[in-house]
């Protein structure tokens, strides 16, 4: 299946409500995830940074991983974001045998 690394930011007022109650949302987003649309958070932590929170998600397609991130930026809680799909090795693998058949000439 699928994996992606998904990082956000949140928005200060996102900050000072978790900062009010305490919360493992990395957690309870994952039991969202998955309940909603089976994807699979795999791994995560929280950050500091440019992003204060980022995952490893399993989910079937890119468009359910991006249905969950528009879905996470529309609830107003993330003032940015960021979704980067991963290849495994043998994908990355097959990645770097094609690449050397591609025909590209930079421009001058």
């Amino acid at each position: 299946m699928p994996q992606y690394l998904y990082q956000a930011a949140y928005t200060p007022e996102s900050l000072a409500a978790q900062m009010k109650n305490p919360a493992d949302r990395l957690a309870q987003v994952g039991e969202m995830v998955a309940k909603s649309v089976g994807a699979k958070i795999l791994a995560g932590g929280f950050s500091y940074g440019d992003y204060d929170i980022a995952v490893i998600l399993e989910a079937d397609s890119n468009t359910t991983a991006a249905a969950i991130a528009v879905a996470i930026a529309s609830g107003g809680a993330v003032k940015s974001a960021k979704t980067t799909p991963l290849l495994s090795g043998d994908e990355w693998i097959e990645t770097l045998k094609q690449a050397s058949s591609v025909t590209y000439t930079p421009a001058k």
